[in-house]
């Protein structure tokens, strides 16, 4: 049994990350929470396709927290790097429930994946 969960694992998740991309890397992490396709389902988080240029706590049928919809924040590098790098602290009362990102060429890796799946 579990030789055939590691096969459908590595058959599943084998092509989304390269071991030399670091940003593939991280991205496939937020695949668990997140959906990144054009018209993707809202999962545990809301679906980032059109992430960069669009205001926090503005994709339907997602239930924000009032901090994430009152923000203000519209999504770009600076503002994504500063929530990713450590959400709790960077806004107060959201839900997003993520340690963070602290090392700062792994955070830009990340940042560019995410601007290259989901524009």
């Amino acid at each position: 049994m579990k030789a055939i969960l590691c096969a459908f694992l590595m058959l599943f998740f084998g092509g989304i990350a390269r071991a030399d991309d670091p940003g593939a890397a991280e991205l496939q992490k937020c695949t668990i929470c997140h959906s990144l396709d054009n018209g993707g389902p809202n999962r545990v988080g809301p679906n980032l396709f059109g992430v960069f240029g669009r205001k926090a706590g503005t994709v339907a049928g997602f239930p924000y927290s009032d901090a994430m919809k009152n923000s203000g924040i519209v999504w770009d590098d600076d503002t994504l790097a500063k929530f990713l790098r450590d959400p709790q602290e960077s806004l107060h009362g959201n839900r997003m429930s993520f340690p963070g990102i602290k090392d700062d060429a792994t955070l830009h890796a990340l940042l560019q994946s995410l601007k290259q799946a989901t524009q």
